[in-house]
């Protein structure tokens, strides 16, 4: 029996064969590095070359849900339009119901109960895509600090301090992070980390990134070109420094 042709069937030895399948398609996108610091959160995504005569505009990794919450995805960008246009709809219907804004927690709950959702019905398959997301309100105790929040095709969903998912090199990175990251970073610390990571995947610097900071408050930020390549410069010059004092 062909284990993989139906979603809603395990495989003798425990496995569901298409989710599997559609976390090697998150493997073959895009990298994306989330690093949480002391009162912010940086997602950094590797941008791929596009067509010389694309508007650049129209693909973009990292998206809103609301004015509280961001989302940068790995994986296939089509079916993360569709995951993320119910979510915001989701968003939108919380806000008229409760009088309220949704919280990240809540948010990541819920895009990872849809991706569930369609690793157990018969006539559809899973969502191609991993998710880091990231917003404020999930600390009663803390209600402007943004968090990190990692949903993957499983629709498992998690909070992180650091993580990274998408491309072959997701597991090197996530070690890469382990080693580096420090509690209560300052925002330019998060920022470099963040950049330093996808600096092991990316070739072109500043050119091939995406940055979004999401600050206290639920404040966004997307960072222009050159302020990504002033933290680049930054970094590889003290790679040269370390470089010259090790010879």
């Amino acid at each position: 029996m062909s284990y993989d042709r139906a979603i809603t069937v395990f495989s003798p030895d425990g496995h569901l064969l298409q989710v599997e399948y559609s976390m090697e398609a998150v493997r073959r996108g895009s990298t994306v590095v989330g690093v949480q610091g002391k009162d912010c959160v940086v997602l950094a995504v590797e941008k791929r070359a596009i067509a010389k005569l694309q508007d650049a505009r129209t693909i973009r990794k990292i998206l809103q849900i609301d004015d509280r919450t961001v989302l940068a995805f790995a994986g296939l960008t089509a079916d993360a339009r569709v995951l993320i246009n119910r979510v915001r709809v989701e968003a939108q219907s919380y806000r008229l119901t409760l009088e309220d804004s949704p919280s990240v927690d809540y948010m990541a709950r819920y895009l990872a109960g849809i991706q569930q959702k369609y690793t157990q019905q018969g006539g559809v398959r899973p969502f191609g895509i991993a998710t880091l997301v990231t917003g404020i309100g999930a600390d009663p105790s803390q209600p402007n600090k943004p968090f990190l929040y990692q949903t993957d095709p499983a629709g498992t969903q998690s909070r992180w301090k650091a993580q990274a998912i998408g491309g072959r090199n997701a597991k090197s990175l996530r070690e890469f992070l382990e080693k580096q990251y420090q509690a209560e970073m300052e925002e330019k610390d998060a920022l470099k980390l963040a950049i330093q990571a996808l600096l092991e995947v990316v070739d072109s610097g500043a050119k091939t990134m995406e940055i979004c900071v999401m600050k206290e408050g639920g404040k966004i930020v997307y960072m222009d070109e050159s302020e990504v390549d002033t933290i680049v410069k930054e970094i590889e010059a003290e790679q040269q420094e370390g470089e010259g004092g090790d010879s």
